[in-house]
């Protein structure tokens, strides 16, 4: 890796106008794909992150708190 590089960039980078730094922006992350809400549900239900809430127990019941209406 070309630790070097990477720094000499970031500088000039970082002394851009801010209208240029923009634009290089737009240019670098324009074509980056955002994940769906149904690949992100898919991600959260399938991840294994809230995984932990299968064993909690079941605190609040639909007796709890006031109605919405």
């Amino acid at each position: 890796m070309n630790i070097q590089l990477v720094e000499s960039l970031v500088q000039v980078i970082n002394s851009l106008p801010t209208a240029e730094r923009t634009l290089l922006e737009k240019k670098l992350f324009s074509d980056i794909p955002y994940p769906s809400i149904v690949e992100l549900t898919y991600l959260a239900q399938k991840g294994g992150t809230f995984d932990f809430l299968h064993d909690e127990p079941d605190i609040y019941t639909i007796e709890d708190g006031e109605s919405l209406e």
